[in-house]
């Protein structure tokens, strides 16, 4: 069921995708710019995450910097891909994953402490879900701004 974003949940949404406070308590210092507790800074992520608003909160790393890092895809039978994507997006290791037009048709990113950890995550997916997953490790890094400006209209 769709449910209206509350006013403190839109500031989170579009005030902290880039710069995210790197102290001991980053939900307090942002709730300190917002004028709010850090408990309803918590209690707001959390509500957007179980809303399915928010897939995970956390650093992104500049690829190669900590760890290893792939970018993968499977080729999921259709009435098979919510059942899929499920269990990819249950990996800690899995910062997003999104469906895309072509027969290699979910994509996703992994991201582990090192290659050994990341190749029993992509094996663990394929042995979860018995479809081969495709590793495409990077060859060329390129800086992608994942972050959107986000703005509400009173009539939407």
């Amino acid at each position: 069921m769709r449910r209206e974003v509350t006013d403190l949940e839109k500031r989170l949404l579009n005030e902290f995708q880039r710069e995210f406070p790197l102290c001991s308590r980053p939900f307090a210092e942002i709730g300190d710019r917002l004028g709010v507790s850090e408990h309803d800074v918590i209690v707001g992520l959390t509500d957007l995450c179980e809303a399915g608003a928010v897939s995970r909160v956390g650093p992104v790393f500049r690829p190669g910097r900590l760890g290893a890092s792939t970018l993968a895809a499977m080729a999921v039978p259709i009435a098979r891909l919510d059942e899929v994507a499920d269990i990819v997006n249950g990996y800690a290791e899995v910062n997003h994953n999104y469906e895309r037009e072509h027969h290699y048709n979910l994509w996703f990113v992994a991201t582990a402490g090192d290659a050994v950890r990341l190749q029993r995550v992509l094996d663990d997916i394929e042995r979860r879900t018995r479809i081969p997953v495709l590793a495409l490790p990077m060859l060329q890094d390129y800086h992608i701004d994942l972050g959107f400006d986000l703005r509400w209209h009173e009539d939407d």
